[in-house]
């Protein structure tokens, strides 16, 4: 097989993957290599992929090893993931994908979060993102904001002496009473009688530590 002829066949097997990730990335998109203005914008791993793919094109004629080279490179990026690893699977995401979803979450509690922006940290669409996401945490990526929300605010209430007003805005929810209807919600009651209740079990968990702790002493003391 001549190099002309290997390029054409890399090219053509490129442009398959290509069609192939396309298509999963946006389903309302039917040909990657025959509709690449469509992609533009779409996500970083999808723009760079037209980009190789366009080197194949315009090259396959003045310079066929330049063309299989790039050939190769498109192949190779297709059937890797955009951090090295495998792809993510259909079913899920893939563990770089949640790792760094989870880290960016937790790093922008604070902040107003929109599903695009969680789904662009991972290059995926956002309605390919959502289906992975609940298949790999078992809940839509607004239930996993929310609950990670309340978690920070529990630990705050717990860990803190600020007002509700304060946790609520600092776990990224417009007011106290947007913080109490989520809470009452999801775990039950106001966060002002969770708050009571647990600082009172820790509070006398901690003076009956301090008791057995006293007695021992004392004992060691007698003993001496």
């Amino acid at each position: 097989m001549n190099t002309h002829a290997i390029v054409n066949w890399e090219a053509t097997r490129a442009t398959s993957l290509s069609t192939e990730v396309y298509a999963r990335e946006s389903p309302a998109s039917s040909s990657f290599a025959g509709r690449s203005s469509a992609v533009s914008g779409h996500d970083g791993f999808a723009a760079e992929a037209v980009g190789i793919l366009e080197n194949v094109r315009q090259t396959i004629e003045s310079d066929p090893v330049k063309a299989r080279a790039a050939a190769l490179r498109l192949v190779t990026f297709l059937t890797r993931s955009p951090e090295g690893g495998t792809p993510s699977t259909r079913g899920g995401l893939a563990p770089w994908q949640k790792r760094k979803v989870d880290r960016y979450l937790n790093e922008n509690l604070e902040e107003t979060l929109y599903v695009e922006t969680i789904a662009n940290q991972v290059s995926l669409s956002v309605s390919h993102f959502c289906r992975a996401f609940k298949e790999s945490f078992g809940i839509s990526p607004h239930m996993h904001i929310i609950r990670l929300r309340l978690d920070l605010a529990q630990h705050m209430m717990l860990a803190t002496a600020e007002p509700l007003s304060q946790i609520a805005l600092a776990c990224g929810l417009a007011d106290q009473s947007h913080l109490s209807r989520l809470f009452r919600n999801e775990i039950g009651e106001t966060p002002a009688a969770w708050r009571k209740r647990n600082l009172t079990d820790a509070q006398g968990e901690a003076r009956h530590r301090h008791l057995r702790e006293s007695r021992s002493a004392c004992s060691q003391v007698a003993a001496n």
